[in-house]
């Protein structure tokens, strides 16, 4: 049993939420259809805490289709009539339709580059970024690179991405570790070699 002060403070005392904690925040993300789920998780808890959206999650991978960018892409009015009446999401038309779009988004990206990973990663050139926090006052909503990662997602058709969602993107995929010094992810969760070679997607 990992002892409640090993852990960042924010994980608190819920099981949902150190599991969470524990497993998936700060470890390396690499599948497209995962990161495309996490965008999306991401953009749906803005205004409304990160536990509402994990008690949510198994309801968002029924609702859109377990984050096939494909399947989601083609998704219709009746389709949106559907998600807008389910009780397993978030029930709000920006954020259902932003999905629809970042899914049209993702496949075109895919057709050009050949997955939405090697994009996303080429912000931090394949590496996570490693913090060295020592308290959860010192860790920023966004940085520079989020703001760049937020300007260029838009620029190229996604919606709902804005600096701070970007940054807990971020975050969560194990591009940025964030764990605190004093937690035992701190290290564990990090890669010192590159993942995958760097690549330039500015044009």
């Amino acid at each position: 049993m990992i002892e409640m002060e090993c852990r960042c403070p924010w994980s608190g005392a819920n099981p949902m939420y150190q599991a969470y904690h524990d497993q998936e925040w700060g470890v390396p993300l690499h599948d497209d259809k995962r990161l495309f789920e996490m965008l999306t998780l991401e953009g749906a808890q803005a205004g409304l805490s990160w536990l509402t959206i994990l008690k949510k999650r198994e309801g968002y991978r029924r609702a859109f289709a377990g984050f096939d960018p494909e399947k989601v892409a083609a998704f219709n009015d009746e389709d949106v009539a559907r998600l807008l009446a389910d009780p397993g999401i978030v029930r709000n038309r920006l954020k259902v339709s932003s999905t629809l779009t970042n899914a049209r988004a993702v496949l075109e990206l895919q057709s050009r580059l050949g997955s939405l990973d090697s994009y996303l990663w080429s912000f931090v050139d394949g590496t996570p970024i490693l913090n060295d926090w020592e308290t959860m006052s010192e860790i920023p909503t966004h940085t520079p690179l989020s703001d760049h990662m937020s300007k260029e997602l838009k620029r190229i058709g996604f919606r709902f991405v804005g600096s701070t969602i970007c940054y807990s993107f971020m975050q969560a995929t194990g591009m940025v570790n964030d764990h605190l010094t004093s937690c035992f992810c701190h290290r564990g969760n990090h890669f010192t070699e590159p993942l995958s070679p760097p690549h330039d997607f500015s044009g």
